[in-house]
């Protein structure tokens, strides 16, 4: 088993940053599927507290589980902040999704001992290991 599918098969937790409730966005897909299939999901999204169930924070610092994997649906520009954010809450994993790409974050987040997964989605990657 590979690492990706040893990481979807160790964790937990994962907090959804960027979450949405815009019909049609991935964020809220992939959240529902994440939870679907027996995560505990968790949203980061200052504008909402609750979607389709999940519940929603206004950062990760406001999450009040362990974090094992914090999956970003934002901007590459906004990713730095987020890697900060995850290294402060001892997130174990940054999981930036497909079209994420920010090397500096990546940099950041394995000097803090984080793993990262980038430009992949957390969904297609699941299915590829389990289904």
């Amino acid at each position: 088993m590979d690492s990706i599918c040893e990481i979807l098969k160790n964790s937990k937790n994962i907090a959804v940053v960027g979450i949405s409730n815009k019909p049609g966005r991935d964020s809220g897909k992939i959240a529902h599927f994440l939870h679907e299939v027996g995560y505990n999901v968790f949203g980061v999204n200052p504008e909402l507290k609750v979607f389709d169930g999940i519940p929603v924070y206004k950062s990760l610092s406001d999450i009040p589980e362990t974090i094992d994997i914090v999956d970003i649906f934002r901007r590459p520009e906004y990713v730095v902040d987020i890697v900060k954010e995850a290294i402060e809450i001892k997130a174990k994993v940054v999981w930036m999704q497909l079209g994420v790409i920010n090397y500096e974050a990546e940099k950041l987040a394995q000097e803090a001992g984080l793993k990262v997964i980038m430009n992949k989605c957390i969904a297609i990657e699941y299915r590829r290991c389990f289904v």
